[in-house]
């Protein structure tokens, strides 16, 4: 099936690794165009060269807490490719702890980072996006259930779907999309981490895997193909959507 992703132009946050990296590798598969963020150096230099580098990937260092990062992503995304069709928003997980032990300046970073970063960068591409824009917010199961030991996570992402689906009704009558992708039990760093926090990663891969009706982690490439098509034309008639990629954890409707 053709997507009709060729020569589409997204700009792909936290897209130097795990998910985001996974999405913009897959859209760039399909014949996408891409401006990929992170916040080092070497990371960004490396993706960019991943997926093909000048006329195919741009690499740009920046923070999604940073006021200055949205104008940095659509200016590169004008210079090099002349458009911009959407904006994958991905980004790191906030510190684990739970709410007795995560300070206020945790809470405040990570607002910063997770939640106000997500909403000034998607506030300034909706601007630039034309009918057919789209734009897509990596958020976490945590939207429907919260996670032992992940309070800064249970509080934002739910937050954020909220206003991912406030935003959907606003931009609709333009034509332009939002959607969320909700992974969960995919095999990245993220997850390897926190397997690893519990003091026996192996036994915690086992009980994860045993609520997942496919038995299994998910891999990035899986979750990057799901993004793919959700931000492609091929989904036109999908907005509002939280699509869950869990394996079949969530089993609710």
């Amino acid at each position: 099936m053709d997507f009709g992703l060729k020569d589409r132009v997204y700009i792909v946050t936290g897209g130097t690794r795990g998910l985001g990296r996974a999405a913009a590798r897959e859209l760039v598969a399909d014949g996408a165009r891409v401006v990929v963020s992170g916040r080092l150096e070497q990371s960004v230099a490396s993706a960019a060269a991943e997926f093909g580098g000048p006329g195919q990937a741009v690499g740009v260092v920046a923070d999604n807490a940073d006021t200055g990062t949205p104008e940095r992503l659509i200016s590169a995304a004008r210079s090099a490719f002349n458009r911009l069709d959407g904006v994958l928003i991905s980004v790191g997980g906030p510190p684990t702890g739970t709410s007795d032990t995560i300070d206020d300046d945790q809470w405040r970073a990570a607002f910063e980072s997770v939640f106000l970063g997500a909403v000034r960068l998607s506030r300034a591409v909706a601007a630039e996006l034309g009918e057919g824009g789209v734009i897509g917010f990596v958020l976490s199961g945590s939207v429907y259930e919260p996670i032992p030991g992940l309070a800064i996570s249970n509080a934002l992402r739910p937050a954020l779907a909220g206003y991912a689906k406030t935003l959907a009704n606003e931009l609709g009558p333009r034509g332009i999309r939002v959607v969320g992708l909700l992974p969960a039990h995919i095999e990245t760093d993220r997850v390897r981490e926190l397997d690893e926090l519990t003091g026996d990663a192996d036994a915690a891969r086992e009980r994860a895997t045993a609520d997942v009706p496919l038995r299994r982690y998910g891999s990035p490439d899986e979750f990057g193909r799901s993004a793919a098509f959700l931000l492609s034309p091929a989904a036109s008639y999908l907005t509002g959507v939280m699509l869950s990629i869990d394996g079949g954890v969530r089993k609710g409707f």
